[in-house]
């Protein structure tokens, strides 16, 4: 049976950045703490894509991609400061498709319709891999950081709450 690539390892092939993927059976759950637990993965070195919107005076949407550890939670405030934004809501899950062309669970950092401003947090930046969705349930790519923040024009910053 010929190996099923997602558009995320096509593009990731098509940038000649090196990878590795890992294709697990999703059980339902799909909390990427679960996710990391299954592949085998750090918690720290596994990451998920949040996906926000933030609502101009002009009423115009404008959307912004954060990609932080899963066992982590996202800082509203500090995400809006990294990107410029007065304030940043997260993104409903009945928004994801249309907006990203992905599904909850299964969204990447990488082939989104359209590339968003995106910031990774800042503890990816000094580790030697990282893994993201592979674009869906199922599929993770591991990759270095800096390759990631390359090909998809992304910055780090400090984006999650304080424990």
């Amino acid at each position: 049976m010929a190996e099923q690539k997602t558009n995320v390892m096509r593009i990731l092939d098509k940038a000649k950045i090196p990878y590795e993927h890992y294709l697990y059976k999703s059980d339902g759950q799909i909390d990427g703490v679960h996710v990391a637990e299954i592949c085998k993965i750090p918690p720290e070195k596994c990451f998920k894509t949040l996906v926000t919107s933030h609502t101009e005076k002009s009423g115009k949407k404008e959307y912004f991609v954060f990609v932080i550890p899963v066992a982590q939670n996202l800082d509203l405030k500090a995400a809006a400061k990294s990107v410029g934004a007065k304030n940043v809501e997260m993104l409903h899950v009945k928004d994801l498709l249309p907006v990203t062309g992905y599904i909850r669970g299964g969204c990447s950092p990488i082939g989104m319709k359209k590339q968003f401003k995106t910031v990774i947090h800042i503890s990816a930046e000094n580790l030697d891999f990282m893994t993201v969705s592979g674009g869906k349930i199922g599929a993770q790519v591991r990759l270095a950081p800096t390759d990631l923040a390359m090909l998809i024009g992304a910055e780090f910053a400090d984006i999650c709450e304080k424990k």
